[in-house]
């Protein structure tokens, strides 16, 4: 099987929601049932989860925390649904909290292409989602944050279908989106081989880590992201002059007293003459979110294309899975 390229991925992204509509089947769960939900998950396989889980925090009812680890909380237990992504279904700290999960007694509930975790749903007969074939893992997040949306959801009572269908319809004509993306690139090009950090309010922090996963893993370079309120407690006594630094500002506006404060801190950057760019977020609903996604993985992959990066490979990822096979 050909693997999709990132270019072709971005390209056709509204058939990874489509496959998702097309392929939803409802699980019949309840939060009521439940007195916490974690969801498991690494890297491409795992923002998925970040995302969703700060798009329902005014919603859901119940804790829910995402974790990219071997090992469950203490406090997971059979009052405890436990949600795992894997795209490949092979990935080892996903199986991990498979295995925690099973023997505590958690109720589960797996997303994957193929692989061991999708065996273990089926030999279990567990809820489980499919993903379709392909891709490399970090450019499937349709398929993830779709089928968690829905999941979500459910779990709630609410049909998402009508949310996801608004984001699919987006991606349909997303000439906006990628000329959005070409004046944020356009602004970076000169110092596209610099770090970025990603300044951002809470309800896009998880939107923030997935642009900086992909600018380390297309571009190869360096990502921080820096979290408003908080950041402006410490982070902001490192400008006194300026800084090698590509600096992206996304900001929902939800909370005027954080409003204030990127205003000032933008002022100091600008002050000193750091380069910076402002996307023009326009709210913290899931299609806006979607969008700022798209526009960043698009300059994650024409900054690969400047630096001259194979953004298809991960070479040291693979050499360090090389090693951990000779560790029993």
């Amino acid at each position: 099987m050909s693997v999709i390229t990132h270019e072709q991925s971005l390209e056709n992204f509204h058939e990874q929601l489509t496959y998702v509509l097309a392929n939803y089947h409802n699980h019949g769960k309840s939060v009521n049932n439940y007195q916490n939900i974690v969801i498991g998950g690494l890297g491409g396989s795992g923002i998925g989860g970040r995302i969703a889980r700060l798009a329902f925090m005014q919603q859901m009812p119940v804790p829910v925390e995402v974790f990219s680890e071997y090992s469950l909380p203490a406090y997971a237990n059979e009052k405890t649904l436990v949600i795992l992504c894997s795209y490949s279904g092979n990935t080892e700290e996903t199986l991990s909290m498979f295995d925690q999960a099973k023997s505590r007694g958690c109720e589960m509930i797996c997303v994957a292409a193929s692989g061991q975790l999708k065996a273990l749903a089926e030999t279990h007969a567990l809820p489980y989602y499919s993903v379709a074939l392909g891709y490399q893992p970090r450019m499937t997040l349709g398929f993830g944050l779709g089928t968690l949306v829905m999941i979500l959801g459910e779990l709630m009572g609410q049909d998402m279908t009508s949310t996801v269908k608004e984001v699919e319809e987006m991606f349909k004509s997303p000439a906006a989106i990628v000329e959005q993306a070409k004046l944020m690139y356009n602004v970076f090009k000169p110092t596209i081989a610099n770090k970025f950090v990603v300044v951002c309010d809470l309800a896009y922090e998880a939107v923030a880590i997935r642009f900086c996963q992909q600018i380390q893993e297309n571009a190869k370079g360096e990502g921080f992201v820096s979290v408003l309120p908080e950041s402006n407690h410490n982070m902001i006594e490192s400008y006194y002059e300026k800084h090698d630094t590509n600096f992206i500002f996304l900001n929902s506006g939800n909370n005027a007293r954080v409003n204030a404060r990127f205003d000032f801190l933008k002022g100091v950057l600008s002050d000193l003459g750091n380069v910076m760019y402002t996307y023009p977020v326009k709210d913290a609903s899931l299609k806006s979110q979607f969008e700022v996604i798209h526009a960043t993985d698009w300059l994650s992959i024409w900054a690969s294309d400047d630096k001259k990066v194979d953004n298809m490979q991960v070479g040291i990822i693979m050499k360090l899975k090389g090693h951990l096979e000779n560790i029993k």
